[in-house]
């Protein structure tokens, strides 16, 4: 749920941060554990008090047995995880089953500093399986989160075997840092924490230190509804989904499947970089899940099951599976009585046992309920397959009726069809040469051009060769003017661009703001996007455009930007250009239609709180913000959230709708959705989004805000189609809650709010998923207030005839 900046993105203005990181920093997995050593190289021990120390190199983990006031540490020279942008410490264990422990980070007050304070996080909820907990750093009130010198683990509350696995420092870069709840195997409970300072003036680990009583402030947890289903009549079972790996959002940014149940891997898989929607190849294509585990890996996958009662309807659970030849894994079904996952019964067996063989190819397979000795089939909790050694695909799993199993039917996806029909072609002025990318810093006509990360955007002799990786959410600019250029006299001309490679992007072109100045907000004022691929040519060597196509004012146009690279095949550019014709026998397309994409209000004198998705928790307390400053504001919701009763969101945004709110679109599982494979892909998103938000709230919309910030042509021309007269919401305004609420310095929200507003923006991006943020959302009212602008909804600042009146 972090969003990027589209305001600086616009030109190309943001700049790589050289520290920053782009993945999760493995700090220790022990493999160098007999030197004494972690994987940063640096010191790494017990306090000389535990015993029975192993070392698994192969599973990654140290186990050992405690005493009363053991503890085991592990070092860093110097880390700073604020300038890193380092949000989180995550690690799975085991301990015995009812037992806590303490999370204790060591900080100085600068990196050469020998002295150390430390910072204590109690943690409970062990459940004697294995169990991922993921713990903000922000957590450790008052740390120096830039000079963090080490981790303990420590006042082990029970003597006995514990075992601690890979630990790793959260990127906020990474998508992964969208963690899944913290879980024993499957388990949905909440971690409990408390946090006490304690200064310590030794400067390495203390042998023995009187540790702080710990009283713990459990965090909001809400149990999910229990998911139950009654026989059916005789001759009307239908095989009952739990996945169809229909969305890669849906699974690794919610953290759903198809149930709308928890589903999560346990944090070990083989890490990805440069995706919004995972930052761990736990990766959804076609309908299948493809896991693979990092090298010498053992994870585990789960899925949870509500409280499924299956006896006399579902004889077990199926699906296809494609592994290598000798592959094996763990099979475990947990069940419930109380239909609770914080203490299941685990009923267990390999894939053998199954006769599953796996040989290369995908094939249906079958998990007998009847298998399993004692099954209490009725309370069903959550499906796990461990010991994942090797990549596996699995396609749609489904209960399956009767006692013989069938393969869910794959849901076939129409392709979408869009308009073909050609214009003729026009002639114009003479070509005018833009970029031929020879020089590193400007283009032919002397201008800035620029990518956004200079290692995916490469200029070399005379071609710009991109490869995003996928990330639609990363451009390349070249400008056209400083300031305003009009360029109306080339309304009948086309702009050129020879390629090789994928055609698969969005050319934009972009206009400034009514005063040409790049000091006010928003700037860009807006573009319209298009797709290169419907205006390729058969070869895929050229592009052209007619300039008429930008539906923007061309007499204030800023330049050209390429974005919305949705596929990983390498595109090589060697001139863009603006010509009187076309080649013949060229045929160009028509143009289709795409949303306006809007960034301020327009009515005079007003200003919109526009607050996308966020925390159930804090919902309540925005509410009482809101209400307290007399204010109406707009919420863009995520749709699938809506349907899981254990969110409250549904009566949340009731309560809105009511109070006089107006609640909008932000996509059903919150992907990147410019970066999706296909527009069947991107009208699923629209569809259920519009769906979810009609059976919940009674409501429909013509107002969307993309996740991520993500534009592009495809999504704007799919919601012209779906959602005929809808707009495109960016902002103005960006309290940035996504680079800085989870560190040591989140009144820099504040600080980029006033900024933006001072500039003179007026439409605003926030989220509630941070308890800074939501601190703040007064001062950010009174600051708002202070301009002497009326707050109102979107749609109000925006003169539509169909808002309410002021």
């Amino acid at each position: 749920m972090f969003l990027s900046s589209w305001l600086l993105k616009a030109l190309g203005l943001t700049k790589a941060v050289n520290s920053a990181c782009t993945s999760n920093l493995l700090v220790d997995n022990f493999a160098n554990y007999k030197n004494n050593l972690n994987s940063l190289s640096q010191w790494t021990s017990d306090d000389g008090t535990t015993t029975n120390i192993k070392v698994d190199v192969a599973g990654k983990t140290i186990s050992f047995t405690s005493k009363a006031d053991s503890y085991f540490y592990t070092t860093f020279a110097c880390e700073q995880a604020t300038t890193d942008q380092y949000t989180a410490i995550t690690f799975p264990i085991k301990g015995p089953a009812g037992a806590n422990f303490q999370l204790e980070l060591q900080t100085s007050t600068t990196c050469s500093a020998t002295t150390y304070k430390s910072y204590y996080k109690s943690l409970t909820g062990v459940t004697g399986a294995v169990q991922t907990y993921t713990v903000p750093l922000s957590s450790f009130t008052g740390a120096n989160l830039n000079a963090i010198k080490s981790v303990l683990f420590e006042s082990f509350s029970v003597n006995g075997a514990w075992q601690i696995g890979a630990i790793q420092l959260v990127c906020v870069n990474a998508p992964s840092t969208s963690v899944p709840p913290s879980t024993s195997k499957p388990s949905t409970s909440s971690i409990r924490t408390s946090s006490t300072v304690q200064p310590v003036t030794t400067s390495k680990p203390p042998s023995s230190t009187a540790k702080p009583s710990s009283s713990t402030l459990k965090t909001s947890t809400t149990s999910k509804p229990v998911t139950t289903t009654s026989a059916a009549p005789p001759g009307t079972c239908t095989n009952l989904l739990v996945d169809d790996f229909a969305s890669q959002s849906r699974l690794t940014f919610l953290f759903y499947n198809a149930m709308l149940l928890p589903s999560s891997d346990d944090g070990s898989m083989a890490p990805v970089s440069g995706r919004a929607d995972t930052g761990t190849s736990v990766i959804v294509a076609n309908n299948h899940l493809t896991l693979t585990p990092a090298s010498g890996g053992n994870s585990y996958w789960y899925t949870m099951l509500g409280c499924s009662k299956t006896t006399g309807i579902y004889g077990g659970i199926g699906m296809t599976i494609k592994a290598p030849q000798g592959f094996k894994m763990g099979i475990e079904l947990q069940t419930a009585k109380d239909c609770s996952s914080n203490n299941p019964v685990l009923n267990d067996l390999l894939s053998t046992d199954l006769g599953w063989a796996f040989d290369g190819t995908e094939k249906y397979y079958t998990i007998p309920f009847s298998k399993f000795p004692g099954l209490d089939a009725d309370h069903l909790v959550s499906l796990l397959f461990s010991g994942l050694s090797s990549a596996v695909t699995v396609g749609p799993i489904a209960f399956y009726c009767g006692s013989t199993g069938s393969a869910y039917p794959i849901p076939s996806t129409a392709a979408v069809v869009v308009p073909t029909s050609t214009i003729p072609a026009t002639t114009g002025p003479s070509a005018y040469v833009i970029d031929t990318f020879t020089s590193t810093d400007s283009n032919n006509l002397g201008f800035y051009h620029g990518g956004d990360d200079p290692a995916l955007f490469k200029q070399t002799a005379g071609k710009l060769t991109i490869n995003t990786k996928g990330n639609a959410d990363l451009s390349y600019y070249t400008q056209i003017s400083s300031g305003c250029s009009d360029i109306r006299s080339y309304d009948n001309s086309y702009v050129h661009i020879s390629y090789t490679g994928s055609p698969a992007f969005t050319i934009a072109l972009q206009q400034h703001n009514p005063t040409c100045n790049p000091d006010i907000n928003p700037y860009p004022y807006t573009w319209d996007s298009v797709e290169a691929a419907r205006y390729s040519n058969t070869g895929k060597t050229d592009i052209y455009i007619p300039i008429s196509h930008f539906s923007i004012n061309r007499a204030v146009v800023i330049g050209f930007s390429l974005k919305g690279f949705y596929t990983s095949t390498t595109t090589t550019i060697t001139k863009i250009e603006i010509v009187k014709s076309v080649p013949a026998g060229f045929l160009v397309p028509s143009k289709l239609p795409t949303v306006p994409l809007v960034f301020a209000c327009t009515r005079p004198n007003s200003f919109a709180f526009a607050i996308d998705d966020g925390s159930p928790e804090y919902a309540q307390r925005v509410v009482s913000s809101i209400a307290a400053a007399g204010i109406k504001v707009t919420f863009f919701t995520v749709g699938a959230p809506l349907l899981d009763a254990s969110t409250n969101l549904t009566n949340v945004y009731k309560n809105m709708l009511k109070a006089g709110h107006q609640v909008a679109y932000h996509s059903y599982t919150h992907p990147p959705l410019e970066g999706l494979p296909s527009l069947a892909a991107i009208d699923w998103e629209i569809n259920q989004d519009i769906a979810a938000v009609s059976k919940t709230l009674g409501i429909t919309s013509k107002y969307f805000r993309p996740p991520f910030g993500t534009e592009g042509a495809r999504i704007r021309q799919r919601l012209a189609a779906t959602i005929p007269g809808s707009k495109f919401i960016a902002w103005s305004v960006d309290v940035q809650d996504w680079l800085w609420a989870a560190t040591n310095t989140p009144e820099k929200q504040l600080t980029n709010f006033q900024a933006d507003v001072d500039k003179g923006g007026n439409l605003v991006v926030m989220h509630y998923l941070f308890e800074s943020t939501v601190s703040y959302l007064p001062q950010f009212i009174e600051i708002a207030r202070k301009t002497g602008k009326q707050m109102m909804r979107v749609d109000q600042c925006l003169e539509d005839p169909d808002a309410p009146p002021l």
